[in-house]
């Protein structure tokens, strides 16, 4: 369900269709994402998911999306 919602999230914020993300997908080499555009998914994540503010280190550690999935796990399981 994580999953689908960013893929979904993530297909609107960098034209891309949801059925060429997969798990392995990374946001600079793949999407080609900036800080802002990392910025801009953060917010959209914290009103989708209701997650609090992603701190830098959390974005930092970030590089696909499976890591992005693990991190929502972690912080909705919290």
């Amino acid at each position: 369900m994580i999953f689908e919602k960013l893929c979904d999230l993530i297909s609107e914020q960098f034209g891309v269709e949801a059925d060429t993300i997969t798990m392995e997908t990374t946001f600079t080499d793949d999407l080609g994402a900036d800080s802002l555009d990392i910025v801009e998914l953060s917010m959209a994540l914290e009103e989708e998911f209701g997650v609090s503010e992603m701190s830098e280190e959390d974005i930092a550690g970030i590089a696909t999306v499976g890591d992005l999935v693990t991190y929502l796990q972690s912080k909705l399981d919290a």
